[in-house]
């Protein structure tokens, strides 16, 4: 009987507790802290680079009242990014293929976008409503339209984390599963699986630190 290929996404338990607590945690674990020495190791000098390079290119659209973000932003990025790629390795979960996760971090980070914008901007914020030039008739329809589109930025990038995640994990699952099962009928056809699985797992290492890169700035934007 073949198992159920959406088991690798449930939450594991231990003893009845789940352990998506500590999923969640093990990735702040592992990034190194920063050194009190004059010198850092190349570790830390690396850590640090990348950190400043994403920052500079997340912050560049925008204006100097939102560079105040930039330390939740770089945060929120890190985290993705170590989950996504720690996800990759054997007997291991990833919660970011959890549509309530990837939803709890979506929609109060939108809303608090949302909501600062309203007091600081309230002019500019609810023209985005109304695109300039708009025929009367058209008006309210756009306006709704707008508002209704508003409201699925949330859910969509949401959805669009967990979609790419679950697909690639599905796919490799499937690739490997058939390598497995033709190793011993079909040498041949299972060495192309493998070599193609191989492919396909470094494709997935790619879009595990795009997708962190573009849930952060579709919310930076």
């Amino acid at each position: 009987m073949m198992a159920n290929l959406f088991d690798q996404f449930m939450s594991p338990t231990y003893l009845g507790m789940p352990l998506i607590v500590l999923a969640l945690g093990l990735p702040w674990i592992l990034w190194p802290s920063p050194s009190t020495r004059w010198l850092n190791n190349r570790l830390i000098t690396l850590q640090s680079w990348f950190l400043n390079r994403f920052t500079q290119q997340l912050l560049l659209p925008i204006n100097m009242g939102g560079h105040k973000w930039a330390l939740i932003l770089a945060s929120l990025m890190t985290f993705l990014l170590s989950m996504n790629l720690l996800g990759l390795l054997p007997y291991t979960f990833t919660p970011t293929t959890q549509l309530s996760l990837n939803m709890g971090l979506a929609v109060p980070f939108w809303l608090a976008t949302v909501i600062i914008g309203m007091r600081n901007q309230p002019t500019a914020a609810l023209g985005h409503l109304l695109p300039e030039g708009t025929p009367t008739p058209l008006i309210p329809v756009l306006i709704v339209i707008e508002t209704i589109s508003l409201f699925i930025r949330p859910l969509a990038l949401g959805v669009r984390l967990t979609a790419n995640l679950t697909a690639g994990h599905l796919l490799i699952q499937l690739m490997a599963t058939a390598a497995f099962t033709l190793m011993t009928t079909m040498t041949t056809v299972a060495l192309l699986t493998t070599s193609i699985l191989f492919l396909l797992t470094l494709l997935e290492i790619a879009v595990a630190m795009i997708q962190a890169y573009v849930f952060v700035l579709l919310l930076s934007l």
